[in-house]
């Protein structure tokens, strides 16, 4: 259990606590700021502890099996219900529905990174929204939104109805402060926020930038490992969740809520970030992308990226998810008398790619840090043309390590549309098309 002392009727922000954490994938955690905050061998004790309120906060159906139920006791100064009645907060940049987007082009399409914002714009002001599918009130599908911000949320908080987010910084630390406790994310770290869980992000670097996948079904899981065994690829060890820390503060608040692609706002009296102690497995957590453990081909042929499943959202059909989030992380390829970028392919799912850092090793121009790909179903994609031709031509007896990348990929099983937004903005590049036109013509039916 994490305990802290704490003197009677003095303010306590969380942003002054250094964060711990706690290891493991969707554990069932049991954790307390105050000793004796949470209760023993009950739930909802007629009085809980300091005079605390107990709440279950529940992200699956009450009679969802056991190994897929998630929900947690929340042991709080105030309970979630109390702030006052919320109303509409225009956002252009946000898509309610999408099904009303404009028409989906076959094309490919690829963007520059999003500028930093010229006037102050915090976490949540900053998002926008490229493409999605599905819808969150059937909870199915998911939005995928870039967010560049330069000034932290300052008392306010904020929470999505509509999905987990699963945040993928690229430029600038964020400090999450969730209602189960801190998360310090950096690049090269993903968070995941589950829905309905309130946060407040604050920026020490002064700006961050990044993308965000807002997932409408299944919780995010992670995957079986079939016949790669008992260990590799993420391991559940290095997944971290945070200790209990609370925040008890009065004041003018506000409230943030996205509820159908449309965002809230109410007023609120108090932080509430004021949870003491929970149990339960329902709770954010962050993840260092540097710990995977790349599984890769010492033979011959390309794996399929799928080799590179970090988390999955499952759908019905056995064997087909909702959302994979794949990875493509330094590594070494060693595959003999083969082409050892990933292949030209057409794929019946759809491919939203970002790229973390350095350069992705199918592109060697054009794909820059912070921006981003959409390659749709059966959209013919692949190397550029330079990349191309040296992997054609260069030496594959020696191992060759690919190093100085960290690139990813929400991958769907259904169309991914763009939004007005993406298909119009100037970090469009227009000219995306012309990186394949310099493929040569090497076809001799004289020769083999």
């Amino acid at each position: 259990m994490d305990t802290a002392t704490r003197q009677p009727n003095t303010a306590l922000s969380r942003l002054e606590i250094e964060p711990g954490y706690q290891s493991g994938f969707g554990n069932e955690f049991a954790t307390e700021a105050l000793p004796g905050a949470l209760p023993e061998g009950r739930n909802s004790p007629q009085r809980a502890a300091y005079g605390l309120y107990a709440e279950q906060l529940s992200g699956t159906a009450f009679t969802a099996p056991r190994g897929h139920n998630r929900r947690t006791w929340t042991y709080r100064i105030r309970p979630a219900a109390v702030h006052m009645p919320f109303t509409l907060l225009p956002s252009e940049r946000l898509v309610a529905n999408f099904a009303e987007v404009p028409p989906t082009p076959p094309n490919q399409l690829r963007w520059d990174a999003l500028p930093m914002p010229t006037e102050p714009t915090d976490f949540i002001d900053g998002w926008v929204t490229m493409a999605g599918n599905g819808a969150a009130e059937s909870m199915s599908g998911c939005a995928i939104h870039l967010y560049a911000a330069n000034r932290s949320m300052q008392d306010r908080f904020f929470y999505s109805a509509d999905g987990e987010l699963l945040i993928v910084p690229q430029e600038g630390r964020l400090h999450i402060a969730t209602e189960m406790g801190r998360l310090d994310v950096e690049p090269f770290e993903i968070a995941v926020i589950p829905r309905g869980v309130r946060f407040a992000v604050s920026l020490p670097d002064g700006t961050a930038r990044g993308y965000i996948c807002e997932n409408f079904g299944a919780l995010l899981r992670l995957p079986d490992l079939g016949p790669i065994g008992s260990n590799g690829l993420a391991n559940p060890r290095d997944f971290l969740t945070p200790h209990a820390a609370y925040e008890d503060r009065e004041g003018d608040f506000e409230l943030v809520a996205k509820m159908n692609g449309n965002l809230w706002r109410a007023d609120i009296g108090h932080s509430p970030l004021d949870v003491v102690a929970w149990h339960g497995n329902y709770a954010p957590y962050k993840y260092d992308l540097r710990r995977f453990n790349t599984i890769g081909s010492i033979s011959f042929d390309h794996p399929d990226p799928s080799i590179f499943l970090v988390l999955q959202s499952q759908s019905d059909t056995p064997g087909v998810d909702t959302i994979d989030f794949v990875i493509f992380p330094p590594r070494w390829l060693a595959a003999e008398d083969t082409f050892r970028p990933p292949w030209f392919h057409r794929n019946v799912a759809s491919e939203f790619m970002g790229l973390v850092h350095g350069v992705y090793d199918a592109k060697a121009e054009g794909f820059v840090p912070g921006g981003g790909s959409l390659h749709n179903c059966m959209t013919g994609h692949g190397p550029d043309a330079d990349t191309f031709e040296k992997a054609s031509h260069g030496d594959t007896s020696k191992p060759h390590k690919v190093s100085d990348t960290m690139a990813f990929m929400f991958e769907t099983r259904t169309l991914l549309k763009p939004t007005r937004f993406a298909l119009e903005t100037s970090q469009l590049q227009a000219h995306y098309y012309e990186c394949w036109q310099g493929l040569k013509k090497h076809f001799n039916p004289e020769q083999r």
